[in-house]
């Protein structure tokens, strides 16, 4: 019922009705101790106010009873609360496997959207219903932050490094996306659409666009053009690591760490191949800040994670 009032956006992902039902029980206890302790402050205004000049109160004692109810509730609602809510946060913070991925580009003042497949978006995101989605984000600029009210979630989109969230859309339609973070003095028209679609319109949706290359092979063109695979050589005889395989796996670096070969990892051994050196290997490789842009960073790493994958063994 509380879905249908108009302050309410629908509930359109798989973690909307259970934000929605923390909300409405923070709501609730809010509003239950509010008027519990002003209707008990007017209560004893009345009941204990002075009648005469002279009357003097009563001594208060101490009530340990009292004291231990008024601290326990609390103390274990609040409990109830954190381990709710951190349930809900480990929950959506879990990507499911077999998720499909798009990558989100926030810049002032837009929302450039890539699909895997090669079809770009500005300010609209396709999606099929009833299937995860994974979303790898990164800004131009500044701070942004993708948030879709009707799916309940939102997380910052942060400049030079990649944020991921993920969703499930239950519904079909259209839904508002915005920016929830203010980023300058358009920030308020940097919004735009989630249509979620049925996977049979999904599909034709995707294909019947016009778009060029697949970001795993504009990453594989963007690679030969830099000589990337003079270097990276697939039995590691190179003056670089292999990169067959790596996406996923566990990299020691020269500190003595050991560091996840994830998206970031990537991003960061493209642009600031200095920062985590690996062992055996020379720090020769030259440093692509301000050469690449972050779509054809992207690219680059979704060529990088296509290795090792489907009996593919190149460079």
């Amino acid at each position: 019922m509380l879905a249908d009032i108009p302050i309410y956006p629908a509930q359109a992902s798989t973690i909307a009705r259970e934000v929605d039902q923390l909300h409405y029980v923070l709501t609730g206890i809010t509003l239950f101790f509010t008027a519990l302790i002003f209707l008990t402050i007017f209560y004893f205004m009345i009941k204990y106010r002075r009648r005469s000049p002279d009357e003097r109160p009563r001594p208060i004692t101490n009530s340990v009873p009292l004291e231990v109810t008024w601290t326990v509730i609390p103390t274990l609602i609040c409990v109830g609360i954190y381990l709710w809510g951190a349930s809900l946060y480990f929950t959506n913070a879990k990507v499911p496997d077999g998720a499909m991925e798009i990558f989100v580009t926030g810049k002032q003042w837009m929302w450039k959207i890539q699909h895997p497949e090669g079809r770009r978006e500005i300010n609209e995101l396709h999606v099929p219903v009833g299937r995860p989605v994974k979303l790898t984000m990164t800004s131009e600029d500044v701070i942004h932050d993708f948030f879709i009210p009707a799916f309940r979630i939102k997380k910052d989109v942060l400049p030079g490094r990649y944020t991921s969230l993920w969703f499930t859309a239950t519904e079909t339609g259209r839904y508002h996306l915005f920016c929830g973070q203010y980023c300058g003095a358009f920030h308020a028209g940097m919004g735009g659409w989630v249509i979620v679609m049925k996977q049979d319109d999904y599909e034709r949706w995707l294909n019947g666009g016009v778009f060029g290359q697949t970001m795993e092979a504009a990453g594989e063109s963007i690679f030969q053009d830099r000589g990337c695979l003079t270097c990276h050589l697939a039995d590691g005889s190179g003056r670089g690591p292999s990169l067959v395989g790596l996406f996923g796996k566990s990299v020691h670096i020269s500190t003595g760490e050991t560091v996840a070969a994830n998206e970031s990892y990537l991003r960061e051994a493209i642009l600031h191949p200095n920062a985590k050196d690996v062992p055996g290997y020379t720090a020769t490789m030259p440093t692509y800040q301000g050469q690449l842009n972050d779509e054809q960073v992207l690219d680059l790493v979704a060529y990088i994670r296509s290795l090792g994958q489907t009996g593919k063994a190149r460079p």
